[in-house]
């Protein structure tokens, strides 16, 4: 297992690049601000699910697959790029769950979003990004000790990173909710909060599709 020393080193690491500006951050701080509390939440939970799965992949050796495989590496941009766009199309088309003007005239209590679908999308945005894999290929060997097995060090550091990124999330998505509906009832921005997730989600799919090894 990694020292204590080496432990602490990746807490505080993971916390500095958990807080900066990102895809998986950028989805929850939308969809919690245009879809509500308990999307935000789904999403971040999903964003940490998608972090779990990479950590599986390297340890069976799927990232340095896609690391070494320009095909593979492009296969997985372009799924997670196509994913992007139909969460973007998605959110485009809606009519807006918080528009306070539409329940303010019918008096009828909006319906409860549902957590569960939010967590498949994050789950599935995070997992479909090869950026994400070739991340936790660079970045978990450089705290693991070199003299004792990778594997069970490579998922206790995963598992951690994973469980950082999900306390982290949830309060993003959970506070981005609360601002969302005062937002949407003092002001009736609700359709406006959709298509902004919408074009958010278009351009983090233009950013994937750039993406190099």
């Amino acid at each position: 297992m990694p020292s204590s020393e080496q432990l602490l080193g990746f807490v505080l690491a993971s916390c500095v690049l958990i807080a900066a500006p990102g895809p998986d951050l950028l989805g929850v701080l939308s969809l919690g601000l245009s879809r509500g509390r308990r999307a935000g939440v789904g999403f971040a939970i999903g964003c940490a699910l998608g972090c779990l799965s990479h950590t599986l992949w390297a340890v069976v050796g799927i990232s340095a697959l896609i690391a070494a495989s320009e095909m593979a590496f492009s296969l997985l941009k372009f799924a997670g790029a196509a994913y992007l766009v139909y969460l973007a199309i998605g959110a485009l088309r809606s009519g807006g769950s918080f528009d306070g003007s539409v329940g303010a005239a019918t008096n009828a209590k909006p319906a409860a979003v549902r957590t569960a679908p939010y967590v498949l999308r994050g789950f599935l945005a995070n997992a479909l990004n090869p950026k994400v894999a070739l991340f936790f290929l660079a970045l978990v060997p450089q705290f693991m000790d070199p003299a004792k097995p990778a594997a069970p060090q490579a998922a206790l550091l995963g598992g951690l990173f994973c469980l950082l990124t999900m306390a982290a999330f949830s309060a993003i998505g959970a506070y981005a909710g609360v601002l969302g509906r005062w937002l949407a009832e003092r002001t009736g921005l609700g359709r406006w909060l959709d298509r902004a997730a919408g074009c958010v989600f278009l351009a983090l799919a233009g950013k994937l599709l750039w993406a190099k090894r």
